[in-house]
């Protein structure tokens, strides 16, 4: 089928404020997924130029200035050390900009060039550095969230032809973090799912909406979490298949967790641990950000994707604990605890995407603090029953510089879900491997034989960095896509429009 291509759009202007802008109508959030280019590139011919030099480099590029810019060169101590940042004065003014490198090889050295150098337009001069790589970091760099405030000032734009897989990728990674910026009161399951529907639309995908009674028949679990909430739960799923895919190409199934605010249910989080919570319909974001590059590549496989969009709330109806509830795949849950709903929101998603016998199944979800405890904020854990994927997820996150680590689904402690009630709790009654005992859970519920990786993440960059602006993220997702078209498609990885630099 033809794909239609569909842009994000954030506003840059510094007329009126975007509050102003804002209709009162929730739903226009999905505004942000109509058609228009990233801001931070154009294509004005009279840019300025970047020269990003190593510390090998540095004196040879004096050598070929005047002897006056040579000289402030000198002066300034100016060593292409990494974030090093020159602006080179000429007879007009500014004239060009250095930047240093170091020995960074990533997209990061470029990260930051959007809001430090001066606004207007500017362009890369060949050096010893990736090109796509330093497009994808600059345009990472140059988001920021303006729905309702306007920016200080606008990004610098740089000059780019061509390097269609890094600002595909860009692109995808802006619209999740939109999504995961939005506030709750602004973003409910049905906006979420609207969002979904959106981006589906512009792709040439058949959405399904399933809500109401016909999602409690068919998702007991993402009904249970919902009930608390007046928003009800909304299941958002679409099938995709590129144009040149044929009926029995690969499959892959992702799930994502679209929990738009998570109170905790009974078990009541306290003030602190919800002030993040907007952030818990991340894995869902992701989870369209993955599918986002995969469609805007238009590779040779089908997709199915799926989201549990719902809010777990506090109110006479929300599940509370040791309810027992039923599930798609028929096993009955004890609730240990209301606060462990991420889990119970993906499993009947996951039995139903596994029953489609996909190539490779994957589920994103900000789901444990455990996992942070573990690892940081920076790197997500990846659980993987199959060692192959796994090995190919790890690598393509290494050459991606779009990390994860991998954590064991450690069979010794599967019996720490049991119930006397029921088939299983949904959670342990130990306070160890909290991250482990959920992805042992999930695992339940996915079909023998199904290739399947599961992402706890964290989606949330806590202070401005480069390439990684302060607020929601999507990490790992520029993996996943790598790896997809590394695993499924060998012939054509590396022209598969997810490869930024080979």
């Amino acid at each position: 089928m033809a794909n239609s291509k569909c842009h994000i759009k954030t506003v840059y202007d510094s007329g009126a404020r975007a509050e102003k802008r804002y209709s009162g109508d929730a739903r226009n959030v999905t505004r942000l997924l109509t058609a228009a280019a990233l801001p931070c590139i154009d294509d004005d011919p009279n840019a300025k130029v970047i020269h990003a030099l190593r510390p090998d480099t540095v004196e040879s590029f004096i050598a070929g200035l005047t002897s006056a810019q040579a000289a402030y060169v000198v002066g300034s101590g100016f060593a292409g050390r990494t974030q090093e940042l020159l602006l080179l004065p000429g007879p007009a003014g500014i004239e060009a900009a250095l930047i240093g490198l170091g020995h960074d090889h990533s997209h990061h050295p470029f990260g930051d060039l959007a809001f430090r150098l001066p606004e207007g337009s500017w362009k890369l001069a060949a050096g010893d550095f990736d090109e796509a790589r330093a497009v994808l970091g600059f345009c990472l760099g140059a988001y920021r969230y303006t729905y309702f405030k306007s920016p200080r000032r606008a990004p610098a734009t740089l000059v780019c032809a061509g390097h269609a897989a890094a600002q595909a990728q860009a692109i995808s990674i802006w619209m999740a973090r939109e999504l995961v910026n939005t506030p709750a009161n602004l973003l409910g399951p049905t906006e979420l799912a609207d969002a979904c529907q959106a981006l589906a639309e512009a792709f040439g995908a058949h959405f399904i909406r399933t809500e109401g009674a016909a999602l409690e028949a068919a998702y007991p679990t993402i009904s249970a979490v919902g009930r608390g909430s007046d928003r009800p739960p909304v299941v958002a799923a679409f099938t995709w298949q590129g144009s040149t895919a044929a009926a029995d190409a690969p499959l892959v199934a992702l799930c994502g967790k679209g929990v738009v605010f998570d109170s905790g249910g009974y078990d009541l989080k306290p003030p602190s641990g919800m002030l993040m919570m907007k952030k818990d319909m991340g894995g869902a974001a992701s989870i369209l950000a993955l599918a986002r590059i995969v469609m805007e590549a238009d590779l040779p496989l089908r997709l199915s994707v799926r989201l549990g969009c719902v809010e777990n709330a506090v109110s006479g109806h929300a599940m509370r604990p040791l309810d027992v509830i039923r599930t798609r795949r028929g096993l009955s849950v004890e609730i240990g605890n209301t606060d462990a709903e991420g889990r119970l929101v993906l499993c009947d998603l996951l039995a139903e995407a596994s029953d489609e016998g996909p190539a490779l199944l994957v589920n994103c979800a900000t789901l444990t603090g455990a996992a942070r405890v573990a690892l940081g904020p920076d790197l997500p854990v990846l659980f993987c029953n199959d060692d192959e994927w796994a090995e190919a997820l790890l690598a393509a996150g290494a050459s991606e510089t779009d990390p994860m680590w991998r954590l064991p689904l450690h069979d010794g402690y599967d019996s720490w879900l049991d119930s006397p009630v029921a088939d299983l709790n949904n959670v342990s009654g130990k306070s160890h491997a909290g991250a482990i005992i959920a992805a042992l859970f999930m695992r339940r519920f996915v079909a023998p034989g199904t290739p399947w990786a599961h992402l706890d993440t964290y989606c949330w960059n806590d202070g401005n960095r480069p390439s990684r602006p302060e607020g929601g993220e999507a990490p790992a997702m520029r993996a996943f896509a790598r790896a997809i078209a590394d695993k499924l498609l060998p012939h054509l990885a590396a022209h598969s429009g997810v490869a930024v630099a080979t």
